[in-house]
């Protein structure tokens, strides 16, 4: 009988010594809060956890951080491996290609063991010395989180301007440098978009300044060098809540040109960058729908616009008669080719286009009226202009690269049609392209719609179902998520993950109604999208429901916590980057930042047309009692673009509902935004921390 209980006591020792070993999975305290709208109550419990300043939601926050912790213990060693192995493919020591601009050459670079650039420039003479512009190394001591967000140099190129953040809510300061005697100007401008313009008379300098609730960004300030931010003269103010504003200079140099736009609508203003204080000219006015941007070249200005077709054709009109009546067509819009941006020459036009799904280059020779493409070779790419900042000139500059090929820039002559190679992206260690495949695949829509799928896998693998999968997708904006490369997704090829893009409408891949049929009230179409991507990919058997993950980030966030309501069953893992995720609350909420901007993307819930849309797909709102595959989810606490309390309730919500037994995870940043981690090497911390997920629920250890 002693021996008996003599076992019966180790047992119980041994249990408490395990459950003191563990930590429970945080339950967030409960306080009822009722919305209500359109006569319709929705009741929130976790809503307290948008008390930035609340020690609770800290201590919350933390434990949940705690808890994430606890349950990768088991990673912790690889998470490190993970880190050193994707460290270890990036070049250390590395620069830029310079570009010539006004007479210096600039450029940045990266020293080893340093994670922020030094930019510098050199003056055209070979003789010159380089200068060292900003050191961040130097300038990031003191921070947490440094980023400089935008450089701007004076035309006689003595003075420069800088913006930085460091909280990583994108509010920047702007600081002024004399160049000659290597000095800070004495004033700091506070609250900025970060975004700077010199004007011609190297006195003045143009931004734009932040509504401190909102954050959107709605007035033009001129600033002359050497006085007070107090004293700065307001050049616009945009009253419209939908609307933000900005300032930047033409490439012609003569015009400072102050740009207001809103999902749906564009209006421009000129100022001649010689005369900054001159009242603003408006180039064409708002009109809901209108959607315009102007490109300036000798005495007439290039014009893409939506005017007359859904897919943007580009006009001209001259200098003084800038009203859309006085608009002529040059290149008319087209059915299935999207005109997506333009670069100007004093001989040439380059057209940036899309067409089925994939980005084309469109030469345009002025003086002979002759076109041509600059051609693309593989089955997936992604192709775009680079920094081609002079008028003058016969020589392109173009970015190449895809899933399979790490990316060269080019120099392009586009009158002889001949390339040159001005730099190749190096992978540290070795890597051959011809181990890899990729493809692009489609998938049918349940409504018959095709949906392109852009695919990267090592050679090999065979369709038998055992393939551990992660698809990837964005979907709204009608931004377009290209087949670009990453030397550190070979962590997942290497093995043996596929790696697959949907390009699901909500983006602008297949052209602009490709955009229009995943927005407001056709948003399910996004969702609708990637679950039949996912159950092709399980059908063709590349992969099956219990290696099939998902991921997507911000409005990306949205569409996994949506399609983890609606076909949990899919996916064996979700990772929810910075998730927006309780579409209504904050939809209806207009003090939160960048709210009313978003009406034409989702609706306006004010609205109880859109207010019900909303409310049949918003993930947070339709949470209920099932199972739901392992989650990842992350945010950061300074996030301006969508704010931690959506995560946090989230899982709260999702925890005290769910009734698996899966991984449900929170990692909150304490110290950045929506961006994540600044620096060159931090943020690969929390790849590590994405791949060890992934790699944890795979059973792979090293």
């Amino acid at each position: 009988m002693k021996f008996k209980y003599l076992i019966i006591l180790i047992i119980f020792s041994n249990c408490q010594s395990n459950m003191n070993n563990k930590i429970i999975a945080p339950i967030c305290e409960v306080e009822n809060k009722i919305l209500s709208a359109h006569n319709d109550d929705r009741i929130d419990k976790y809503y307290w956890l948008k008390e930035r300043e609340n020690p609770k939601v800290i201590d919350y926050l933390n434990k949940e951080n705690d808890y994430t912790d606890f349950q990768m213990k088991s990673t912790k060693d690889f998470q490190k491996n993970l880190l050193n192995e994707l460290k270890s493919r990036i070049k250390e020591e590395d620069e830029s290609v310079p570009y010539f601009y006004n007479e210096y050459y600039y450029w940045k670079k990266f020293e080893k063991g340093f994670e922020h650039p030094v930019y510098l420039r050199k003056s055209k003479n070979n003789h010159s010395k380089e200068e060292i512009l900003l050191d961040v190394n130097e300038m990031s001591k003191a921070y947490d989180f440094f980023n400089i967000g935008d450089y701007d140099i004076s035309e006689n190129n003595n003075l420069m301007a800088y913006s930085y953040d460091t909280l990583s809510r994108r509010i920047y300061d702007i600081r002024i440098k004399d160049l000659l005697k290597n000095e800070l100007f004495e004033e700091t401008l506070q609250n900025t978009t970060g975004s700077i313009v010199f004007a011609n008379d190297n006195q003045t300098i143009f931004y734009g300044k932040k509504d401190p609730q909102t954050l959107r960004s709605f007035q033009i300030y001129a600033h002359k060098l050497g006085t007070s931010q107090e004293e700065d003269v307001l050049i616009f103010e945009e009253e419209d809540e939908t609307f933000s504003c900005y300032a930047y200079k033409s490439k012609s140099n003569e015009y400072i040109i102050i740009n207001s736009s809103s999902t749906l609508s564009d209006e421009y203003r000129l100022i001649p960058a010689s005369s900054p204080y001159e009242t603003p000219r408006i180039f064409q006015k708002r009109e809901r729908g209108l959607e315009y941007g102007i490109y300036h070249q000798g005495n007439q200005f290039y014009i893409i616009t939506n005017q007359d077709h859904l897919n943007f054709s580009i006009k001209t009109c001259n200098l003084d008669s800038t009203n859309k009546d006085n608009w002529k067509e040059f290149i008319p819009g087209r059915e299935n080719v999207l005109i997506e941006g333009l670069d100007v020459f004093n001989d040439f036009l380059v057209i940036s286009e899309r067409e089925n799904g994939l980005t084309n280059l469109n030469v345009i020779n002025l003086k002979n009226d002759s076109s041509h493409y600059i051609p693309f070779n593989e089955p997936t790419y992604v192709a775009g202009t680079s920094t081609n900042l002079t008028m003058d000139s016969n020589v392109l500059r173009f970015a190449y690269n895809s899933l399979v090929n790490p990316g060269t820039l080019f120099e392009y002559n586009m009158l002889s049609k001949e390339s040159k190679v001005l730099k190749e992206k190096k992978i540290v260690g070795g890597y051959n392209k011809q181990e890899f495949i990729s493809e692009r695949i489609w998938a049918t829509g349940r409504d018959g719609t095709k949906i392109p799928m852009s695919m990267v896998y090592k050679k090999g693998i065979k369709k038998d179902g055992n393939n551990p999968t992660l698809l990837y997708a964005y979907g709204s904006y009608g931004y377009s998520i290209d087949p670009s490369f990453s030397s550190n997704r070979l962590s997942l090829l290497e093995r043996g993950f596929i790696f697959v893009i949907a390009h699901i409408r909500g983006g602008e891949e297949m052209g602009r109604k490709w955009y229009e049929d995943g927005k407001l009230l056709k948003k399910k179409n996004t969702f609708y999208d990637f679950i039949d991507c996912s159950k092709y990919l399980i059908d063709e058997k590349y992969c099956s429901s219990s290696n099939l993950y998902a991921s997507g980030g911000s409005a990306g966030g949205l569409l996994m916590g949506a399609i983890i309501n609606m076909n949990p069953e899919l996916y064996n893992g979700v990772i929810a980057h910075v998730p927006f995720v309780d579409v209504i609350t904050t939809m209806l909420d207009e003090t939160i930042p960048l709210t009313t901007g978003e009406y034409d993307e989702w609706g306006n819930p004010n609205d109880k047309k859109y207010y019900d849309y909303m409310k049949s797909y918003s993930p947070y709102d339709n949470i209920s009692q099932k199972d739901y595959p392992n989650l990842l989810i992350t945010t950061g606490l300074h996030d301006s673009q969508v704010q931690y309390w959506e995560p946090a309730k989230w899982i709260a919500k999702l925890r005290e509902l769910k009734t698996d037994n899966h991984l449900l995870l929170l990692k909150t940043n304490m110290k950045t935004g929506h961006g994540g981690a600044s620096g060159r090497f931090e943020y690969l911390k929390e790849i590590a921390l994405d791949y060890a997920f992934l790699f944890k629920l795979e059973n792979i250890t090293e």
